[in-house]
């Protein structure tokens, strides 16, 4: 993972120092999440330009509390956010894109209210990633084909 950056804005500093959050980038983010269990990745941007990246430096810690320590995050390198972006298709910053076993689940973009964070980010906990999406929909598609094929 990096090396501390000089560059680094004071809120994405805390999260290395005080919260063990790391930073990735490009070529050390597939093995960040090459680890079972889910996983944040915070897109921060620059923070002078998006205000609302600073407000997510500091809940994020919170939102790892809230989840009861089942969430790993880390934030992405600014260097290689754009880059990475193309990667999870998500088009506002500041993003937090959550990945389950290395498989992407889906993202919280902007700033929201603390209620409506605790439910967004329950919901893409509960929900399937986009392999075991697919995989139901292949699934279902074949029972379907079969029972027309029954009838």
């Amino acid at each position: 993972m990096p090396e501390t950056s000089p560059a680094r804005h004071p809120l994405l500093e805390r999260l290395v120092r005080d919260c063990g959050v790391p930073e990735v980038d490009a070529g050390s983010v597939d093995a960040f999440l090459a680890a079972p269990g889910n996983a944040v990745l915070f897109f921060a941007e620059d923070l002078k330009q998006y205000p609302e990246s600073a407000d997510i430096a500091v809940i994020l810690p919170e939102l790892i509390k809230a989840f009861g320590g089942c969430l790993r995050a880390a934030f992405v390198a600014r260097a290689n956010e754009r880059e990475l972006q193309k990667r999870y298709g998500f088009a506002r910053w500041p993003a937090l894109v959550f990945l389950r076993d290395g498989e992407y689940v889906g993202a919280i973009t902007g700033m929201h209210d603390w209620d409506v964070f605790l439910a967004k980010v329950q919901g893409l906990l509960d929900a399937p990633t986009r392999r075991e999406a697919a995989a139901a929909a292949a699934r279902a598609n074949r029972v379907a084909a079969a029972s027309q094929e029954v009838t």
